[in-house]
């Protein structure tokens, strides 16, 4: 399993490409090269990124109208964007991208080591949300798993008697999933916070099957 980061380059000159290639190398991560905001646009279709260093200045589609196309969409809109500069630049662009959803500008040149620090921050970012997905998909599928085995406790034959320690087994197994579901849910971004609500109704309702009540209203 690849657990390495994207980081999506975009930029319409060649030479630009490679000095960010040549900073960004020594974070180990993958580097996605875009020549224009069309071709940005069409590998977040496809992929996952972390973080996109977008040029501003650009033939057709330039980087603010990139970025609001990038915060349009619903799959994309926490994206952080960087926008690349050059260092005389408009004064006006700064207000221009800060309003089309940029986090920050780095002018050109670059300085290696601020760059390669603002970016490494939205990689870290980027791994611990996607972290903290996998834990919410693990504790979902271990939910599924105990409404199964609480369905069957509830189902057994009456002739069969209670079972005091299957139910104490479900019980004990819940108790942990919630547990680590409301540790997670402190540490999740705002994008991830409707999976965590969906999975503690779930386990509400689970525990309240188990304890043989009607869940509350609400």
């Amino acid at each position: 399993m690849d657990d390495k980061a994207k980081i999506l380059l975009v930029d319409d000159r060649e030479e630009n490409l490679i000095a960010l290639e040549a900073i960004l190398s020594s974070l180990d991560q993958d580097l996605v090269r875009a020549r224009s905001g069309e071709d940005a646009l069409k590998a977040l279709l496809t992929d996952e990124y972390a973080v996109i260093l977008l040029d501003v200045v650009m033939p057709g589609m330039d980087g603010f109208e990139t970025a609001r196309d990038i915060k349009r969409r619903k799959k994309t809109r926490d994206l952080p964007i960087i926008f690349l500069t050059a260092v005389n630049s408009d004064p006006d662009y700064a207000f221009r991208g800060y309003a089309a959803g940029a986090v920050d500008f780095i002018s050109k040149p670059f300085d290696p080591w601020v760059l390669r620090a603002k970016v490494s921050v939205f990689v870290e970012l980027h791994t611990k949300n996607k972290q903290l997905r996998d834990q919410t998909a693990l504790l979902r599928e271990q939910a599924a798993l105990l409404r199964e085995q609480a369905t069957l406790l509830k189902a057994r034959p009456a002739g069969d008697g209670p079972d005091p320690a299957g139910d104490r087994r479900v019980g004990d197994r819940l108790a942990s999933v919630q547990e680590q579901a409301e540790l997670v849910g402190k540490r999740v971004p705002a994008a991830l916070r409707d999976d965590v609500e969906e999975l503690d109704r779930r386990l509400a309702e689970l525990r309240a099957a188990l304890d043989g009540q009607a869940p509350s209203a609400g």
